[in-house]
C-alpha cells in the first residue's frame, strides 16, 4: 500500500533555480534594487509562479530580453478582449452585408433604412477597431 506525503507543503514545493542553459555555467551576477513596494509586486509574481525570487527574475528577463514574450501594460486584456469582441462585431457586419447583396441580386431592392442600419454599423465597428488599434499601438514601447 503506497504511503501519501506526510504534508501537501512537500508535494508543491517551490523551484529554487531556473533550468541549464546551454552555453556554460551562469558566472556573471547582477544586484538589482527595489523599493518595498516594487519588492512585494515583484515577490507575488514569483509566487504566483511557484519559484523562488531570483529565478523568477532571471526567467523573465531572459524571456523579455529574447523577445519570446512583449511587456505590456496591465491592461492589454482588456484591449484584447476589445478586439475579440470587435471582431465578433465584423462578422456580423460582414453577414449583413452578406444579406443586402443577396435581397440586391435576387429583387434588385433594398430600402435606404437598410442600407443606412448596414453602414451606422459598419462605422461604429470601425470607430471600435482604429480605438482598439491605437491602445495597442500606445502599448508598445520603441526598439532601440
Amino acid at each position: 500500500m503506497d504511503k501519501p506525503p506526510a504534508n501537501k507543503e512537500a508535494r508543491s514545493a517551490p523551484v529554487r533555480r531556473r533550468g541549464r542553459e546551454p552555453g556554460g555555467p551562469r558566472s556573471h551576477r547582477l544586484k538589482i534594487s527595489y523599493n518595498d513596494a516594487e519588492l512585494a509586486i515583484v515577490q507575488a509574481a514569483a509566487d504566483r509562479e511557484n519559484q523562488a525570487l531570483a529565478a523568477w527574475v532571471g526567467e523573465v528577463s531572459l524571456t523579455v530580453a529574447t523577445e519570446r514574450v512583449v511587456p505590456v501594460s496591465a491592461d492589454a486584456k482588456r484591449v484584447l478582449q476589445e478586439l475579440i469582441q470587435t471582431r465578433a462585431q465584423l462578422r456580423r457586419v460582414g453577414n449583413n452585408l452578406n444579406q443586402v447583396a443577396h435581397v440586391l441580386n435576387a429583387q434588385g431592392e433594398v430600402t435606404d433604412a437598410q442600407v443606412k442600419a448596414v453602414l451606422a454599423l459598419v462605422n461604429e465597428t470601425v470607430r471600435h477597431v482604429d480605438a482598439a488599434t491605437l491602445q495597442v499601438m500606445r502599448e508598445r514601447r520603441p526598439r532601440s
